[in-house]
């Protein structure tokens, strides 16, 4: 059993040392977009659950200031939101539309 296993990691590794240039590209360009899209879809929920556990929190020592904290919320709702939309289009350009192939396949 443990022979089979050093077999396999033995030709992974001879697997790794043959990859071409596009080939790493391509991996780190998947893994980056992974760990871009990840990070940054969870910390902008975060801020937007607490924003809004603040905003209710507001609302209800004051009501009547109640329009006026829901704009000013939704406004910071959307800035939070747009980095997890920045984000998402920079994992969409990395995997799709990725500028450092240009430089190793031409």
């Amino acid at each position: 059993m443990i022979d089979h296993l050093k077999s396999k990691v033995s030709n992974l590794k001879s697997k790794i040392r043959n990859m071409d240039n596009v080939t790493i590209i391509a991996v780190a360009s998947i893994i980056t977009a992974g760990i871009t899209t990840g990070i940054g879809s969870m910390m902008p929920a975060l801020g937007e659950g607490r924003a809004v556990s603040k905003a209710l929190e507001s609302i209800a020592q004051q009501p009547d200031a109640a329009p006026t904290i829901t704009r000013t919320l939704f406004v910071g709702l959307a800035m939070i939101e747009s980095t997890a939309i920045y984000c998402f289009v920079l994992s969409m350009i990395l995997i799709f539309a990725n500028p450092f192939w240009n430089h190793f396949i031409g």
